[in-house]
């Protein structure tokens, strides 16, 4: 199913890179969950798990923000379907815990968006799934 666009494909890449991972680095609950609709649909493709709604979509998100101290994602490369509403994004994500070990995945995500927030995600991981 398509949805009616509704943001261009600047609006699309910022809220991507930074509505969405830009709060998800700063671990900000709230502004970070306010980027998807309720019945929003986050799925792992590459470990199988799915997470249905803005309240299991919290609590992995609750999990991730508690085992590691710093979160940063980068060097963003994305394509946009701006008539379509949807965006992709290649990047790295750089995961520090508590005792300063680094976890590095290359990753690439994708986003079906329906009036200016995710309807569905759909992440492929380079590494063990770290959003279970």
């Amino acid at each position: 199913m398509q949805y009616e666009p509704g943001l261009s494909r600047a609006e699309l890449i910022e809220l991507a890179t930074k509505s969405y991972f830009g709060n998800v680095d700063g671990k900000n609950m709230d502004a970070a969950l306010d980027c998807f609709h309720d019945g929003a649909l986050f799925c792992v493709q590459t470990a199988f798990t799915r997470h249905s709604g803005k309240e299991e979509i919290r609590r992995m998100f609750e999990d991730f923000f508690g085992a590691y101290e710093t979160i940063v994602h980068r060097d963003f490369t994305c394509t946009v379907d701006e008539a379509n509403g949807r965006i992709a994004a290649c990047f790295t994500a750089e995961l520090t815990d508590a005792d300063g070990s680094v976890t590095l995945l290359n990753n690439t995500n994708f986003w079906r968006v329906r009036d200016g927030k995710f309807q569905e995600v759909y992440v492929y991981m380079s590494g063990a799934n770290v959003l279970v």
